[in-house]
């Protein structure tokens, strides 16, 4: 009898393991990324402007207006938090009527009129914002009632929406998480967003879990593990090696014809392009001339830069405001490369032996490889670029310091043309100042062109100042306009984003409610 049970025993287990087997396997619920940063810089959106970070932070907050998914277009601008916004004829106050029953991450809250209050307020305070100057023409933010903002400007700012969408300092955080958590808001900030903060391991990944209470509905992820991989090498390998399952790749011809090849890989490159300046500091000697302004100008060679790192991902520039923004001059006097124009301007200036300007660098490879062919460039006009190689967050920290004879920075703003002039190149974003952006190199020759171009109503006219404005800054050589590099991802190809990938100003793919492994 004993044999007997024991034998069926086995029969109905064995029969248990053939119908498991038989059975489809459960859906993957955790996106593995690798992030090409050795760490976190910050989670909060107000205080950072790192790429790692932007990626991330997109898929934690949200803005009262968003750019639809996968677009950079500004007329595609829907509702996010605020379900409907109205106007005053004159554009001077705005009124947003925020949705109901919106739920901040963990235990903080549904989302206020309050909340939104802060946020503005404190996105426009430099000493808690890296994007104060988007915010210098409000005259005051109120709540009228729990669901309603008054917004009021003292002066007309071009695309206004823009500045309360998702993206930098139009991310709404949560009044009482911020007081609570004081200077670990930094690590565990929160927002409404899709995906919450869950876990932070310095130096190796922050997790994020699925925000059951998001109102566009659960995501179908459970969690999203953001791994920090410095290592190029080393990323690719946790890629090839099925690790992870997200990659932030180079923007390197190289690396995309090699990504292109693993199987069952999908590449996505998109913008917005990321154009890098070499901001020259007009206040330190020998860069106080400007005939050698003028000739770090004339010796690079752009085309060079585009062919070295690679046509299908690096666009030489147009301008000192990005190709395809509202308001970009395509046909900018920009200097020309002329090795011979170089060497005899700094013989004009005194100069005939040579110069020597310093650096502070990052050691994030897609910059770093960009800077040693610059510096190649250089010297065979005599010119010296001598780097200090430091981690990013110490490179963002020392260059807002003043530190640096040269700066080179790389970034994607609001598409129009308002946004790069006025926190590159007026007085009101000089680095050491109170209202410091990111102007490194001191220049304030276009500032009345910039200023009556964020009041002029007449779309034409405004185009033509901000034209103009960046003749001005050409002509100054404040600083030298390099190349734009496009974003390049990877990602399986079991994996869907759940819309169509043309552009993102987070710098990575949005992830959204219905982002999710097929």
């Amino acid at each position: 009898m004993t044999t007997i049970r024991t034998a069926a025993r086995a029969a109905v287990l064995g029969l248990g393991v053939a119908l498991a087997a038989m059975a489809p396997a459960a859906a993957q619920k955790t996106l593995n990324v690798a992030m090409g940063a050795a760490d976190l810089g910050s989670l909060d959106p107000h205080r950072t402007a790192s790429t790692q970070d932007k990626a991330i932070i997109g898929w934690m907050f949200n803005g009262l207006v968003r750019f639809k998914p996968g677009s950079l277009n500004p007329a595609d601008l829907e509702p996010d938090l605020a379900e409907r916004w109205e106007s005053s004829a004159d554009k001077l106050t705005w009124k947003f009527f925020l949705r109901k029953g919106v739920k901040f991450h963990g235990d903080y809250g549904e989302l206020t009129a309050d909340d939104v209050v802060f946020s503005i307020k404190r996105a426009a305070n430099p000493k808690s914002s890296a994007f104060s100057s988007d915010f210098q023409a409000i005259e005051s933010v109120t709540a009228l009632d729990p669901l309603t903002v008054e917004v009021k400007f003292k002066t007309n700012v071009p695309s206004v929406l823009g500045i309360f969408s998702n993206f930098q300092g139009g991310n709404i955080v949560s009044k009482k998480a911020v007081e609570a958590l004081g200077d670990e808001f930094r690590a565990k900030a929160v927002g409404t967003g899709p995906f919450a903060y869950s876990d932070y391991q310095r130096n190796q990944a922050v997790t994020l879990v699925a925000h059951k209470g998001y109102f566009r509905g659960t995501p179908k992820l459970d969690k999203v593990v953001y791994r920090y991989i410095p290592s190029d090498a080393s990323r690719d390998l946790a890629y090839t090696s099925g690790e992870v399952d997200m990659i932030y790749g180079r923007a390197d011809q190289r690396w995309v014809e090699r990504m292109k090849s693993q199987p069952k890989t999908v590449m996505q490159v998109f913008g917005p392009g990321e154009l890098g300046h070499l901001h020259l500091n007009i206040t330190k000697k020998p860069l106080d001339d400007l005939r050698v302004r003028q000739a770090i100008a004339h010796a690079i060679d752009r085309d060079q830069l585009v062919k070295f790192r690679g046509a299908s991902v690096f666009r030489a520039a147009v301008s000192v405001v990005p190709e395809g923004y509202l308001g970009t001059d395509e046909k900018a006097p920009i200097l020309k490369h002329d090795l011979a124009k170089a060497k005899a301007l700094l013989a004009e200036a005194g100069h005939k032996d040579g110069i020597t300007v310093k650096a502070i660098q990052t050691s994030q490879p897609s910059m770093l490889t960009v800077m040693e062919v610059v510096q190649a460039q250089l010297k065979k006009a005599g010119i010296n670029l001598v780097f200090e190689v430091v981690d990013h967050p110490t490179f963002h920290a020392q260059i807002r310091k003043d530190l640096s004879d040269v700066v080179y920075y790389s970034s994607a703003r609001f598409p129009i043309a308002d946004q790069h002039l006025t926190q590159y190149f007026h007085s009101r974003s000089i680095v050491g100042t109170p209202t410091a952006v990111t102007n490194f190199s001191h220049c304030a020759v276009a500032d009345a062109e910039i200023d009556a171009a964020r009041v002029e109503t007449d779309p034409a006219k405004q185009i033509e100042l901000w034209k103009t404005a960046q003749r001005k800054v050409i002509e100054a050589s404040c600083a030298v306009p390099l190349v734009a590099n496009t974003q390049v991802w990877a990602h399986r190809d079991n994996f869907d984003l759940g819309y169509e990938l043309k552009g993102s100003l987070s710098l990575g793919p949005m992830l959204t409610e219905n982002s999710t492994f097929k």
